[in-house]
């Protein structure tokens, strides 16, 4: 078989690179991507491979253990698979939401809980791959700008794999469950000056000059760990497609890996249909979103504002492969408010699952579609929650206190409205005597049936 490498992405000639080179770009500041010659898979073949995935659920071998190392042949450029850095990422479950259904106007809805990964977010699957590709390229150093997942994530990783890790992020923009872990992890972390897109640019500078291993979702790497979750989520499925997968857009990495894992899958002849992608943005940064309805492919950088904070990008780095995903993938573009984020989320805990704001999208942007009747309520939808409850806890106190604010300081200078409506779905703690005659009236007073 050929071997992996390295290839412009986008239109005009294409320009070919060693998988080996440590480049993020073209010269002319195209993406990369990696391309995997994969074969074309007979259908006694899949059955095998099939077979084969199922078993390494039993197996002890830390690679077999892993939800991304367990489907190796998808990731043939690490080869021969010797210097792999794992925690044991993935393996994450699917819910159903019936609640979340029933507030979206579905029959049923699902979730593939990406929070449940080691860091608490689906930058693990990314990171262990990208982090892998730095062990083999013999790096020291690396580094990345984040809202705060991808910090924790790297940070995980290279302290795993014995590396120095530095974190650029924005001042006074991150949310302090996330920055907690890349400090217990040991990272050099450096606030700058400005938002999330200025702390990319600083990063991609900083890294060409000092000799630094860049792994932000730029890395073409990132992208080939994170295309796993859909193989996990297929293989979850029995390998049935589920007839829409809705995912928050940010920075638009996991969307671009979601159209590249369909692309790869079905050309090899593993599944024989693609699903439609929803990409859901908050509607304080949604530069995909706005130029989804203009028909315009340029990018147009916004000043992102919003609680999400793992969303807040108005430069997404992986815009034009968002682009693909959603050609390829028939897919759609969607815009969702502060409030629909928040009672989502909140319609999410009432499941009994947890998740940071920005999973919330998924929910919010369901029922968005469903009322416009783009999904219809007997469709199977699979919901992408990216990130755990915890990574965010001061949103759902001050969303259950009736205390959100678009700007967490409450700068009377910010834009719109500046109080977030909680529509009546917030669960507000009280406060009672020591008294249990007191406190068992109140509590016979509140019975009622769940909502």
């Amino acid at each position: 078989m050929e071997k992996a490498f390295l290839r412009t992405f986008g239109k005009g000639p294409a320009k070919q690179y060693a998988i080996d080179q440590i480049r993020y770009k073209d010269d002319d500041g195209s993406l990369l991507e990696v391309v995997n010659p994969l074969p074309e898979y007979t259908a006694e073949q899949v059955s095998g491979l099939r077979e084969l995935f199922s078993l390494r659920y039993l197996s002890l071998n830390p690679l077999d253990r892993s939800g991304v190392w367990r489907y190796r042949e998808f990731l043939p450029s690490f080869k021969p698979f010797d210097n792999v850095v794992t925690l044991w990422e993935g393996n994450t479950p699917i819910y159903p939401l019936p609640v979340c259904a029933q507030y979206a106007g579905m029959d049923a809805l699902l979730a593939k809980h990406q929070g449940n990964n080691p860091t608490g977010s689906f930058k693990d699957n990314g990171m262990t791959t990208a982090v892998t590709m730095a062990r083999k390229l013999g790096a020291r150093m690396v580094a990345c700008a984040s809202t705060g997942n991808t910090s924790a994530s790297m940070a995980a990783y290279a302290a795993r794999a014995r590396m120095k890790s530095i974190v650029f992020i924005p001042e006074g923009q991150i949310a302090y469950g996330k920055l907690s872990q890349a400090l217990d992890y040991g990272a050099l972390t450096i606030q700058i000056n400005g938002d999330f897109d200025a702390a990319m640019n600083v990063v991609q500078d900083v890294c060409e000059k000092g000799n630094i291993y860049l792994l932000n979702s730029i890395n073409p790497f990132r992208i080939e760990g994170q295309k796993t979750i859909m193989i996990e989520m297929l293989h979850q499925l029995g390998w049935s497609v589920p007839d829409w997968i809705i995912v928050p857009g940010g920075n638009l990495g996991n969307s671009s890996s979601f159209g590249k894992a369909f692309y790869e899958l079905k050309s090899c002849g593993f599944i024989d249909k693609v699903p439609r992608l929803a990409i859901i943005q908050a509607r304080g940064a949604g530069p995909l979103y706005k130029s989804y309805i203009a028909s315009d492919r340029t990018l147009k950088p916004v000043h992102a504002q919003t609680r999400a904070t793992a969303i807040k990008i108005g430069n997404p780095v992986s815009f034009s492969k968002a682009w693909y995903a959603v050609d390829y993938c028939d897919g759609i573009v969607e815009d969702v408010s502060e409030e629909d984020i928040a009672i989502a989320k909140s319609r999410i805990g009432a499941d009994g699952i947890g998740s940071e704001p920005a999973s919330a999208t998924t929910v919010a942007g369901c029922k968005k579609l469903v009322e416009k009747g783009v999904i219809q309520k007997s469709d199977q939808v699979m919901c992408i929650l990216t990130g755990h409850l915890l990574k965010d806890p001061d949103y759902s106190v001050e969303f259950h206190k009736d205390e959100l604010y678009l700007d967490v300081e409450r700068k009377t200078t910010v834009s719109g409205s500046q109080k977030i409506d909680t529509r009546g779905f917030s669960n507000k703690p009280v406060q009672l005597p020591a008294d249990a005659s007191v406190l068992l009236d109140y509590i016979e007073k509140k019975q009622q049936p769940p909502s």
